[in-house]
């Protein structure tokens, strides 16, 4: 049985701490720029709320000297890409419950957003998420715009335009498979010139749109 965790919202339509995934689903999901994070037992929780966020968010690691009190102003990072999208992924076991975002890592705004998926991994998530950034650039012209992903894996079924995965086909995960098979299709039937580039965590801390469970 999995232990109990306490979800701390420190931006949302509501802010506070709960006590499962789903309320505090319910004050993140389409909140631009949501700032959230799991803890193992109340107090931990308690005292993170009460604490600063980014001590627990890691948001400014290596960068404090471009960040202001609320947000990290990455168009100043050098070796960024100004402009570009980041995009993430975050899965409650393997397989487990997946959903993905994207993010415009300049104003922090989420720009789309997708799941949970059930019986997926965090790799699919994370390789959704690039095609579904491609193909969202795509339909608005803006074919020069970059691409972040933390996720090596992801970035290589990318550019093989072809996924490795031992779980096995389910009626659960039926929706996941299909958005996959939906996601190969649309990449052998368009082509792309934005950049796809690695996030480098070490150098720039975690990728904006990390969903902060870590």
């Amino acid at each position: 049985m999995a232990s109990k965790k306490y979800y701390v919202v420190w931006a949302g339509h509501s802010t506070g701490i709960f006590d499962s995934w789903e309320e505090c689903q319910l004050q993140i999901k389409n909140y631009p720029g949501a700032r959230y994070k799991s803890f193992p037992n109340q107090a931990e929780a308690i005292e993170a709320y009460r604490g600063n966020p980014d001590e627990y968010l890691k948001l400014f690691k290596g960068i404090v000297e471009h960040r202001s009190k609320s947000e990290i102003n990455y168009d100043a990072i050098p070796g960024l890409l100004p402009g570009s999208i980041a995009v993430d992924a975050a899965c409650s076991g393997n397989p487990g419950p997946v959903e993905y975002r994207g993010v415009d890592i300049s104003t922090g705004a989420q720009l789309f957003h997708v799941g949970p998926l059930q019986g997926g991994s965090n790799n699919m998530g994370e390789f959704l998420a690039l095609v579904h950034a491609l193909a969202w650039l795509k339909q608005r012209g803006l074919n020069n715009v970059a691409i972040y992903s933390d996720s090596r894996t992801a970035l290589a079924w990318l550019r093989n335009r072809r996924i490795k995965t031992t779980i096995a086909p389910t009626a659960a995960n039926a929706p996941i498979r299909a958005l996959l098979d939906r996601a190969l299709k649309w990449l052998a039937e368009n082509t792309y010139t934005n950049p796809i580039k690695k996030w480098d965590t070490e150098e720039w801390g975690e990728i904006p749109a990390d969903f902060g469970r870590k």
